[in-house]
This record gives structure tokens, sequence and C-alpha cells, in this order.
């Protein structure tokens, strides 16, 4: 994707629009009893009823890189103490056998707004990131009331991570 700037509030201006991304760090909804489970759904409801712009959502699975967590477990192999070395070697072919076997991943939930505005407007671009901030707030405050976090992505270097990690998985997701 061709962005023409990235603008200190991390709105990207590309070459025909301007869009936000937010990262959405969900609830574990199976965890929750039904009652909550009905909460939430009856306030996502309510977001998806009440937001009138378009939005796209994204997941990105990244298969999980587990080599700190077996080097941190290795540093206890040096331990001089035979039980904890046999755990420790157990441990670690446990877990690789597990990653095998279940391939495991980490997942990173994000929201893509866009604006709608014409681009022949004056002040276009201050019109624009005000309404794509105020789409931001709202649609904190609705997840928010459904246990999530909504995190605004504005470090440009993060957007950039984002960007080349959506592209390298697919070609055109902003179409």
């Amino acid at each position: 994707m061709n962005y023409e700037k990235i603008l200190p509030n991390g709105i990207i201006k590309t070459n025909e629009k301007y869009i936000k991304i937010l990262k959405i760090i969900p609830i574990n909804f199976n965890l929750k009893s039904e009652m909550e489970k009905k909460a939430i759904l009856n306030s996502y409801k309510i977001f998806l009823k009440t937001y009138n712009s378009d939005i796209q959502i994204l997941i990105q699975s990244k298969k999980e890189d587990l080599s700190k967590h077996i080097s941190n477990i290795e540093f206890q192999k040096n331990i001089e103490n035979n039980n904890i070395k046999n755990i420790s070697n157990n441990y670690i072919e446990y877990i690789k056998e597990l990653n095998k076997r279940k391939k495991s991943s980490t997942k990173n939930y994000y929201i893509i707004i866009k604006n709608d505005k014409n681009n022949e407007i004056e002040n276009y671009e201050n019109l624009v990131c005000d309404e794509l901030t105020e789409n931001y707030l709202k649609i904190k405050d609705c997840l928010s009331r459904c246990g999530n976090n909504v995190i605004d992505i504005n470090e440009k270097k993060e957007i950039i991570e984002i960007l080349f990690s959506f592209l390298n998985s697919q070609k055109f997701i902003f179409e």
C-alpha cells in the first residue's frame, strides 16, 4: 500500500483517503458467565447499530515464537541438580511437541477506519483528522463497554510495522 505520509496523530494519508488503525485487546468471551456473555453481545449489537461509518476488522495470526521461553528454561538446566535438569529437558520437549501439534499462534486484532469526506472541501485534512479521532473515541467507548481495550496506534514506527506485516500476509486489504 502506498501512503503519502503518516500524520503525528497516527492518521495515514494514502493517495485517495485517510485511514486510522486501532488495535483491539479482546476479552476471553469463553470465560464469561452466560449473563456476562449476553451483556457483551448486546453492547456489541449496539455498537454495530450506532456506528455509521465503514470499518474493516482484521485478525492477524502469527506463529508463536517460543525461543525466548525455551532459553529461559535452558538456563535452569545449568543448575547442578539432576532433577531440575531432567524436569527442564522434559518440559522443553513437551513445549516443542505441543507447538508442533497445535501450531501455537498469537492473534492481533485491528479495526481500520477511513474517512468519508469529499477531498475538495477547504481544510480537508483537519476535518478528516477530527472525524477519524471522533470515530476512534466512539469505537473505544462502545468496545470498552464490551470489556475490550482499544489502543490508538499513533507512533510512526509501529504503524509502519503493522502496514508491513499486513502487506506481507495480504496484497489488497484496503480495497
